[in-house]
């Protein structure tokens, strides 16, 4: 069976490009021993279009396998199987059954060598070669030069709050200015089970425990490369054989030549001024859109602050003014739900501009390889998706709430002047808030192909892409919601059908491309696990109330229980000495209450340093950063244990890759011992044996008897 790849030949090329250079283009094919089939235009569809279907025979095939030194079976495997990795059954349920996926033979593989096919497993010459290897030989790009459970402390802090005799009796001063009430702390018993639902001492266990799955989970990736690497015979894979050719482009665009040290021979290169104007434009590129990514989000701040107080003034007070929907629908939750479908948009038009900028500006670094152009195009992709993704969520993790001030003197986004007031949290530390589709007996195989979605040079960026965001969410923030990882193995089980459904149907079957490993993405899965300590730290330290918790119960509470923690982690301000700027319109509250409470640690009106923070307030921020320093540094060396503990390549693999060397050199010896036999036998069986040369003939054929004895 030859292989057949079909071409279109109405296409733009031929419409520009005159009749002889077809026939030119044809013509080289076929001198490259590439046999072409022509299909009637009749039997299209439209009547216009015809295809020419390219067959590559034996020759071919055997020809350029040798040199690309493609690896080919010699010797079926007598390797014992092994299991791959610890409690492998777990993934039963989730792996194809044998009878759909028909797993082939294990063999022992060797490069091939046109001139030792007797060496190899050659049952059929027609099937010899997989579909994967003859696409990848007749595409020819590669080888061919381009021209051109809910804990007790939880119980008391949510039982305070919920109760009407302690926090309803506790009451707060406004979240705005003007348009926000004085409110009553349990209005937020509903949200503060929420928080502390996760907000808990469990959690940091679970924040360790996920610091050192990351690990585990990048060592046995490693190790699950090293077994593909191996069986897909990459082991002794030379990249510079495919992705570090000299991209078409570079030789193009760059007219300058050099000799090249290694080769001995002329090639192009971009000079030292072209590549720092080149450079520097780019990275001014770069900044320029992360830049306007963070002012996105400033805006999105911005529009939370403004709304908020508009939404308060609509809302009002839940206990009084406002239906039972009130209860539900607060300020907050209303002002996160709105920013939240703005920030969406926002991400998904940046989205569209990012790719394109991406492209545009590696193209205008012209790198010199398809490896390069590969890993910079990653990088500046991942870059801003990494920025647009994940900056709405570090302001949430380390800014809100945390520069707030008090009720004198309140903190604002752009000063004063603005009226922009920085958001708060709530003492319960939540906020209240497809391809044609037609017959197939109607057209042919290969129109059936034609119209299905080509698969561009980025078709497996944007998966990978997608995986390494998704990597990122359930590891950076996983102290915050720990359901993450639950919910994003749910949606893999999902994606891995739809993705082979999307493969296999509506998308035209990719030309092969061998890779020893994911390339960038490996240093970025790195840099995202190191960075998914520090994040967890910070979560756990600063925007946790566990640190707070853990002081007052064991440095100030007196029966060592959690009862008065609300009250105590709550301070006092006079109502009297709030400024009519911060005031609401209306006094929504008792006229005999003189005090309201905000979350803060700082010493109440009247004392001699009224207002200032409390030692309670240092004795909490040294503790926070000493548990900073204790959970990176443990996690760090259990990090670097295990990646130590455990080999990148398993033990059976390196074991298989021996033997399959040693066959190899014990097979090839054989085999030319054997050669040398019948050539040998061959000699003496034809040279003459007359009287004149006996003895000439006689001795040679003793030296030839003697070298055959030895061998």
């Amino acid at each position: 069976m030859k292989l057949r790849v079909c071409v279109r030949l109405k296409c733009l090329w031929f419409y520009v490009c005159p009749q002889e250079r077809r026939r030119e283009f044809e013509a080289n094919l076929e001198k490259e021993g590439l046999e072409l089939e022509t299909e009637d235009k009749s039997d299209s569809k439209d009547h216009k279009t015809y295809f020419l279907k390219i067959h590559a025979p034996w020759n071919v095939l055997a020809k350029y396998a040798d040199i690309l030194k493609i690896k080919v079976p010699f010797k079926e495997s007598d390797f014992p199987h092994g299991r791959e990795v610890p409690l492998e059954f777990l993934s039963c349920p989730f792996r194809l059954p044998d009878s759909i996926i028909h797993p082939q033979p294990d063999y022992f593989t060797s490069p091939f060598d046109k001139n030792k096919v007797e060496f190899f497993l050659i049952s059929d010459k027609s099937t010899f070669f997989p579909p994967s290897t003859r696409n990848r030989i007749v595409s020819g790009r590669y080888w061919k030069k381009a021209r051109n459970s809910e804990p007790e402390i939880c119980f008391y802090i949510s039982k305070e709050i919920c109760d009407a005799e302690v926090g309803g009796s506790i009451l707060m001063c406004p979240l705005c200015d003007k348009k926000c009430p004085f409110w009553k702390l349990n209005s937020t018993c509903l949200s503060s089970w929420q928080s502390h639902l996760f907000d808990n001492e469990g959690t940091v266990f679970f924040a360790i425990f996920m610091g050192i799955w990351v690990t585990l989970f990048l060592e046995f990736w490693k190790r699950r490369q090293a077994r593909l690497e191996y069986e897909w015979d990459l082991v002794d894979f030379e990249e510079e054989q495919q992705q570090l050719q000299i991209r078409p482009e570079f030789e193009i665009k760059c007219t300058n030549r050099r000799l090249n040290k290694i080769t001995q021979e002329m090639e192009p290169y971009l000079t030292i001024h072209s590549r720092c104007a080149r450079y520097s434009l780019s990275a001014a590129t770069v900044l320029f859109w992360i830049s306007l990514i963070v002012a996105c989000i400033i805006g999105v701040i911005a529009y939370r602050l403004a709304v908020y107080a508009a939404f308060a003034s609509i809302i009002k007070d839940p206990m009084r003014r406002i239906q039972l929907v009130g209860r539900f629908i607060t300020p907050q939750l209303a002002t996160s739900v709105t920013a939240s479908c703005i920030n969406f948009v926002i991400i998904m038009i940046l989205n569209f501009f990012y790719e394109r900028v991406a492209i545009w500006i590696t193209d205008l670094e012209i790198p010199k390889t398809h490896l390069e152009y590969e890993n910079r195009l990653t990088m500046k992709m991942f870059l801003f998706q990494f920025v647009n993704y994940y900056s709405s969520c570090f302001y949430v993790a380390f800014f809100k709430g945390k520069f707030v001030g008090y009720p004198g003197d309140y903190s604002y986004m752009f000063g004063k002047w603005s009226k922009l007031r920085n958001e708060e949290c709530d003492p319960g530390g939540f906020q209240q808030a497809p391809g044609r589709h037609n017959p197939e007996n109607q057209y042919s195989r290969w129109e059936q192909d034609y119209i299905l979605l080509n698969f561009t040079q980025l078709g497996l960026f944007y998966e990978y892409l997608e995986m390494v965001i998704q990597f990122g969410f359930i590891t950076l923030f996983v102290a915050s919601f720990p359901l993450a990882p639950l919910l994003a193995l749910c949606n893999n089980i999902l994606e891995i059908r739809v993705d082979a459904w999307k493969f296999t149907t509506q998308f035209r079957r990719p030309v092969a491309s061998k890779a020893r490993n994911i390339g960038a993405w490996k240093e970025i899965l790195n840099a995202v696990a190191i960075l998914s300590v520090v994040t967890n730290a910070f979560i756990m330290a600063f925007t946790s109330d566990m640190i707070p918790r853990m002081v007052y119960l064991y440095a100030i509470s007196r029966d060592k229980s959690m009862k008065g923690y609300i009250s105590n982690s709550l301070s006092v301000y006079n109502i009297s000495q709030i400024p009519k700027t911060n005031m609401p319109e209306e006094n929504w509250y008792d006229n005999s209450t003189v005090t309201c409470r905000y979350r803060d640690y700082r010493y109440p009106p009247g004392h001699m340093r009224e207002y200032d923070h409390t030692m309670q307030f240092w004795h909490i921020l040294a503790a926070k950063m000493a548990f900073i320093i204790i959970m990176e540094h443990v996690v760090f060396v259990v990090k670097f244990f295990v990646a130590w503990l455990i080999p990148d390549v398993p033990s059976d693999v390196k074991a298989r890759i021996k033997r399959e060397r040693f066959l190899i050199q014990e097979y090839l010896h054989n085999y030319e011992v054997e050669r040398l036999k019948l050539q040998l036998s061959a000699s003496f069986i034809t040279e003459p044996h007359s009287e004149t040369t006996l003895t000439p003939d006689m001795t040679l054929t003793s030296d030839k008897l003697e070298v055959l004895s030895e061998c």
